[in-house]
């Protein structure tokens, strides 16, 4: 996590980063942002009386697109209303600029939503100023297990500064051009999209580290005009081998449950990382506790524990630095 120190404290903030990996990047950044952000969610979720429970319980507020219908893009207002008051409150907001998700590493061109709900915010409070605070995701590979992620929190960006009411549409422009201009030096971004297939695998050629977007940045400066996948890329030791091995085999009931049942119903590569988390985070309590009841069955209680603490702390290992 990188420029933590660029996110106000006692201001109205919006969190504006790139989308990649689905649900999995609203949790990072709220785990990682030191605000409580309310998420401005698709509203084609907040279905039935539970989820919308849920949702509400998780700060999660509804947004309307044009493929939800015409007639429900007038609920629209409603939401920036709501988003203006907590504005007004000194609060945290996040949505996506980009208004939809993909693994390519570029920045998307960005939807004029998000300055919609600043300028309502605006003509709401003649003094309210909102700092704009672009997020990169950064992923190493977001459809691997393990992977690794880095955010860099960009400069705060005082909208009012670029807000004239007399020329709403430069004023969107200039707003969005700045945002944009940010997110591109926060995270990698291929902006020749013809080359675009050349450059990635050239990229992962050399073993990139896509963690770190200013050194990924010279690397593209670098290329020549016609790039050739090299084979630079470094060759997985035997230990590391060994390791991943070994975390296959004490882990071969859920492995297999991901791999022949679960994995091949994954509706979209944006998807993977989400719900491989999900799946992890409700079946391993149930692993663990079905491991700890056999130990104990067969051998002892104390043999038991220990043995599901140890992989408890190997499984820790293997994620963090594999």
């Amino acid at each position: 996590m990188h420029g933590l120190e660029n996110v106000p404290q006692d201001k109205a903030v919006l969190f504006l980063p790139n989308h990649q990996n689905a649900l999995l990047d609203v949790l990072l950044i709220a785990v990682d942002c030191a605000r409580k952000p309310y998420f401005l969610t698709r509203s084609d979720v907040f279905k039935g009386k539970f989820l919308k429970a849920v949702f509400d319980f998780f700060q999660m507020i509804p947004i309307y697109r044009i493929r939800d219908g015409r007639e429900a893009l007038k609920n629209n207002q409603e939401v920036f209303d709501q988003c203006s008051q907590l504005l007004i409150d000194k609060e945290a907001l996040l949505m996506f600029p980009e208004a939809n998700h993909s693994l390519k590493r570029r920045v998307r061109p960005l939807s004029k939503g998000f300055t919609r709900i600043i300028f309502n915010a605006f003509d709401a409070n003649q003094e309210l100023d909102v700092h704009l605070v672009p997020i990169g995701m950064n992923y190493q590979n977001a459809i691997s297990f393990p992977d690794h992620v880095a955010l860099y929190f960009g400069n705060s960006i005082p909208a009012r500064s670029s807000y004239d009411p007399k020329d709403i549409r430069s004023s969107v422009t200039n707003i969005k051009n700045k945002v944009e201009t940010e997110l591109q030096t926060l995270t990698t971004h291929i902006a020749d999209e013809k080359r675009y297939g050349d450059i990635i695998r050239t990229l992962d050629a050399m073993n990139v580290d896509y963690l770190d977007p200013p050194a990924v940045h010279q690397q593209i400066l670098q290329l020549s005009s016609s790039p050739r996948a090299t084979n630079k890329k470094n060759q997985r030791g035997f230990f590391r081998r060994l390791v991943t091995v070994l975390f296959m085999l004490v882990n071969l009931p859920m492995v297999l449950i991901w791999k022949k049942i679960l994995k091949p119903k994954v509706w979209e590569a944006e998807f993977m990382g989400t719900l491989r988390f999900a799946f992890a985070l409700i079946a391993y309590p149930f692993y663990y506790g079905i491991l700890f009841a056999g130990i104990t069955f067969l051998l002892t209680a104390q043999i038991a524990v220990w043995t599901v603490i140890g992989l408890f702390l190997f499984n820790w290992g293997y994620v963090k630095w594999t």
